[in-house]
């Protein structure tokens, strides 16, 4: 495999991510709609064909192509290491040109719009395995629902239904800013960059997939039924559905502190992935 091969496997990967939702997110919007009231019943319909009008035209899913961000698994045996960062680069200007992508990233100093790729954009979380594999998940996040992410200092005897306070008291902040029905991803624990990092890491969890310690299982399934009984409802209009799942992940946390982060994803929960062998061979995967 050479960094032409790569980048472009890439660009697919993107194009894959923007134009086609994951089943399990499909499958939750589908599933509020048979439950849901008007007018929210109606947001889904439209929601729903619009999905389907992008799978059908390979055509971006939403406007908001987001910012490229990836989750990077690399074993430490893998053979192609040395042209993974520059290949990912290459594929995001790639998918820029060809899908097309909307330019999103923007000079911090001069404000000039810079295409896709930037200082630190896209972003790439690195983890490091033991095999000679290299799993890439591409992550495009769309800036409406970014923004109503939030991190706040707890302290620790505000414990965990201090935690489910403030994330209630944000998504009714939100309101329909995020364009609901969402995703919630919660970090607890840790500092503050890893309450954050927990956060959006947690939304690479299949929509409806529980949390494996049972406390945090509990707390998902209580949060959502309180962020639904507020009525926001889908794109904020009303009814049932403001979230269709949340996901916590949770970290040891300092003596002194309770770090809760929250990143928010709107209902085009975009995610797509790829594992690439010491072979070169690509096996591509819904996530």
């Amino acid at each position: 495999m050479d960094r032409e091969v790569l980048s472009d496997a890439i660009a697919e990967l993107i194009k894959t991510a923007v134009t086609r939702l994951p089943s399990d997110i499909v499958r939750a919007l589908k599933k509020a709609r048979e439950i849901e009231i008007e007018p929210g019943k109606t947001q889904l319909s439209a929601i729903l064909e619009n999905i389907e009008l992008a799978d059908t035209e390979k055509k971006p899913i939403c406007q908001d192509t987001g910012t490229q961000t990836f989750f990077v698994r690399v074993g430490a045996n893998f053979p192609y290491t040395d042209i993974l960062e520059e290949s990912i680069l290459e594929g995001v200007r790639k998918a820029t040109s060809t899908v097309p992508l909307r330019p999103n990233a923007v000079d911090l100093l001069t404000g000039k719009n810079l295409g896709n790729t930037g200082k630190h954009i896209p972003f790439i979380h690195w983890e490091i395995t033991k095999d000679d594999k290299c799993e890439i998940i591409a992550f495009p996040k769309g800036s409406g629902s970014e923004n109503m992410s939030a991190l706040r200092m707890l302290k620790p005897a505000d414990g965990l239904e201090g935690a489910k306070k403030f994330v209630l008291e944000q998504m009714v902040e939100a309101a329909g800013n995020p364009c609901p029905p969402t995703v919630v991803g919660v970090g607890i624990g840790g500092g503050a960059d890893i309450a954050m990092e927990l956060a959006k890491r947690s939304l690479l969890r299949p929509v409806g997939e529980r949390s494996d310690i049972p406390e945090m299982a509990k707390m998902e399934e209580e949060m959502m039924r309180a962020i639904n009984s507020t009525g926001i409802g889908p794109m904020g209009l009303g009814g049932k559905t403001t979230v269709v799942d949340v996901h916590v992940e949770i970290a040891a946390r300092h003596p002194a502190s309770l770090p809760v982060g929250i990143v928010v994803q709107c209902w085009a929960d975009r995610r797509a992935g790829m594992t690439i062998n010491a072979e070169g061979d690509i096996e591509w995967h819904t996530i």
